[in-house]
């Protein structure tokens, strides 16, 4: 499923278009997604302005001015499509272009502006909801997350604390959302291949010089996907419809048996599974 750079990605595609914008049309093609819709739906958007198109992990939150906030969480193959005018836009450059069979899109959205937004999900396996903005935090969605890894929340600190004598495995402790809200399986095994850091040792047992390393890992590789538009796998897309292509950038995810890129390492790139995903590392420069 889509990881924080893919969501980023699509925030910020969809943002110029609806941060400000009143949506005065809203076309509800369903009863739910992969939960079901809230009760009203439509209707409780109807009318209303969208303040502000936020992030929080891997949720998108438009905060409305009615005092609700409206979540959406993309599942596998959730997609927003902008279309302006009766024509599409692309509101960055990727790397192929790619659309969306019509017949899956679930939602639109119609703004004052003219821009219509349209929520396609073929296995729908994504789900929206609306929540009291001021109770957000406390929503079962959010409760317990831990600090988003570009925030200034985020720090070496908040490893050493999390780590301390903690014996799982350091992939899978990375991927607890109680210690760092946002962070998925491709970006944490590019992170750690980043940082030198073997994916099997134990939390507690990585030093505060490595999880320095890590941190700033952690930093760069999420910076570097958003720029790039987000990774594409299977069918994904980003806001516009297109693929992102930091995936052909990756130095270790989905690389089995490919030497390794680190220059001087002759290692080679391995696969295994941690807590039911496939962890890809070098046992040579992660040694």
């Amino acid at each position: 499923m889509p990881e924080l750079p893919e969501v980023e990605t699509v925030r910020r595609g969809l943002a110029p278009h609806l941060e400000g914008a009143r949506l005065v049309a809203v076309r509800q093609n369903r009863p739910d997604l992969r939960f079901p819709f809230p009760d009203d739906f439509a209707a409780r958007l109807t009318g209303a302005t969208i303040q502000a198109l936020e992030r929080r992990a891997k949720y998108l939150l438009a905060r409305l001015d009615t005092g609700e906030t409206l979540v959406a969480h993309l599942g596998m193959t959730g997609r927003f499509t902008i279309e302006v005018d009766g024509e599409g836009e692309t509101p960055g450059q990727f790397h192929y272009a790619a659309g969306a069979d019509p017949k899956h899109t679930h939602l639109v959205l119609v703004t004052d502006r003219g821009v219509s937004v349209a929520y396609n999900d073929a296995r729908r396996f994504g789900y929206m909801d609306l929540i009291a903005t001021a109770r957000l935090g406390e929503h079962p969605y959010f409760a317990g997350l831990g600090p988003e890894p570009l925030s200034d929340a985020f720090s070496t600190a908040t490893l050493v604390s999390a780590f301390a004598a903690r014996k799982q495995n350091v992939k899978v402790s990375l991927l607890d959302q109680r210690i760092v809200a946002g962070l998925g399986n491709i970006y944490v095994c590019e992170a750690l291949h980043r940082a030198r850091i073997h994916p099997e040792r134990a939390a507690g047992d990585v030093t505060p010089a490595q999880l320095k390393r890590l941190t700033a890992a952690i930093r760069s590789v999420l910076e570097e996907a958003i720029t790039a538009g987000g990774s594409t796998l299977r069918d994904y897309r980003t806001a516009d419809g297109a693929l992102g292509y930091f995936q052909h950038s990756f130095k270790v995810y989905g690389r089995e048996d490919d030497p390794c890129a680190k220059p001087r390492c002759a290692g080679v790139v391995r696969r295994m599974v941690q807590g039911g995903r496939s962890t890809f590392f070098c046992g040579v420069c992660q040694g």
